[in-house]
């Protein structure tokens, strides 16, 4: 049915739901004011007002209107890094940790969609796939580690001939199939979410930019129209956050990820590029990720910017990529073609954390977004509540300032990703 506001793309063509929340006018007290209408905010505020918090949200945009709404739809498990990189730089016990959070993340959102009813195309499976044979030894690897050292069953190789078959492309060497990761219909997902906030008795308003807020007991929020005056404050922002919180931008970076919408595909195509209706992401730095829609369209992310446009003609943009992996499609019509920001940190692990006064924040998802800001949502309900053990877990992450704040971290950021860009196409 499409909602009005949101930018241009296939999900908000099929969205399933139009919400509106009017602007906040006017002066408003509550417990918590959460500021962002993406998974972050709409989760903390359904967990907050499970709890019995009185709970008024804030987004500047539309519910969902940022990265929740736009994204590939992957809800992969565990953590951005790998866990043996995390087991190195944070310890076996603090590893582990996070590796059961990644866990529970995954079944908060299958739980979430089950018990609101929420229409989402949900669907299990994410197929890894790796460009270059030394891939395949990787795979193993970390499938025969997650499974002794965590045992975490539901991953397996996948030889490349298998893997070809299964993506209907001859690029890849190999592949690792996780059964346990899902995909989704992002926008509906967080328009679902939103459905269940506005029942559980938040009070939710869009079109209300928070310009800023100070306080020290209790903390006054201000927007061009209103002000809240709440016990407790939930930064849920992600990549646009901007200005608002200077202690916690420099911690991020925000980008732009490009997605494409094909026509939709006849039942040969669709049998011959993803016979399994799986999400679908390759072994490159910067990542092409992909799968199908409900009338199967190939929904093709690949490509990244870091500057505040976005490329004149995103559907060539992005396409280019995937002719790289579907040469097969050359002749398919691009119905659709969107960008959204999201957050990425230094070492791509998200930034969690708590600021005078009463201020807690989670942001800097880097890619990884629906199942952590899901249950980072649920988490910074927790910590308001007093019972921060395992918001702590994630806090506890060091998560440094990109070199020269925020001034400087965007030409270091072009410069490493020039260079990363330049070893995948080598």
């Amino acid at each position: 049915m499409g909602t009005w506001g949101h930018v241009a793309s296939y999900y908000a063509a099929t969205a399933n739901r139009d919400l509106a929340f009017p602007p906040l006018h006017g002066s408003v007290r509550a417990d918590v004011c959460v500021i962002g209408g993406g998974y972050t905010g709409l989760s903390a505020a359904l967990h907050l007002r499970e709890r019995g918090y009185d709970v008024v949200l804030l987004e500047a945009e539309r519910i969902g209107w940022g990265a929740s709404g736009r994204n590939g739809g992957q809800v992969g498990t565990g953590q951005r890094r790998p866990q043996s990189e995390l087991e190195q730089r944070l310890g076996t016990g603090h590893a582990k940790l996070l590796w059961d959070l990644g866990l529970e993340a995954v079944e908060l959102v299958a739980g979430l969609v089950e018990r609101h009813g929420i229409d989402c195309d949900m669907a299990p499976g994410i197929l890894h796939l790796g460009w270059k044979a030394r891939d395949e030894a990787g795979y193993r690897d970390e499938i025969e580690h997650l499974g002794s050292a965590y045992g975490y069953e539901r991953m397996r190789l996948v030889p490349r001939d298998e893997a070809r078959s299964l993506c209907g492309s001859e690029v890849f060497a190999a592949g690792l199939l996780d059964e346990g990761s899902l995909h989704l219909h992002p926008l509906n997902y967080a328009l679902g979410l939103a459905a269940a906030v506005e029942k559980a008795g938040a009070r939710m308003h869009e079109g209300s930019r928070v310009i800023s807020y100070a306080g020290n007991d209790r903390v006054r929020v201000r927007t061009a129209q209103g002000e809240v005056d709440a016990a407790h404050v939930v930064l849920a922002c992600n990549g646009y956050l901007g200005g608002l919180e200077p202690r916690v931008a420099s911690k991020i970076m925000p980008i732009n990820n490009f997605i494409l919408a094909t026509e939709p595909l006849d039942e040969a195509t669709v049998a011959g590029i993803n016979p399994r209706n799986l999400g679908m992401q390759d072994s490159r730095f910067v990542i092409n990720y992909w799968r199908l829609s409900r009338d199967n369209r190939l929904l093709f992310g690949g490509g990244e910017n870091y500057s505040p446009r976005f490329p004149a003609d995103i559907r060539s943009f992005v396409r280019r990529h995937m002719l790289e992996i579907y040469p097969q499609l050359a002749g398919t019509r691009i119905d659709y073609g969107w960008g959204g920001t999201l957050a990425i940190t230094l070492k791509r692990m998200p930034a969690f954390g708590r600021l005078p006064h009463n201020v807690f924040y989670a942001l800097g998802y880097s890619g990884h977004g629906i199942s952590t800001a899901t249950l980072a949502g649920k988490l910074l309900a927790e910590a308001v509540a007093g019972t921060a053990e395992r918001f702590d877990v994630m806090a506890k992450i060091p998560t440094a300032a990109f070199p020269g704040g925020t001034l400087l971290r965007h030409p270091g950021l072009v410069a490493g990703m020039l260079w990363y860009g330049l070893r995948d196409r080598l």
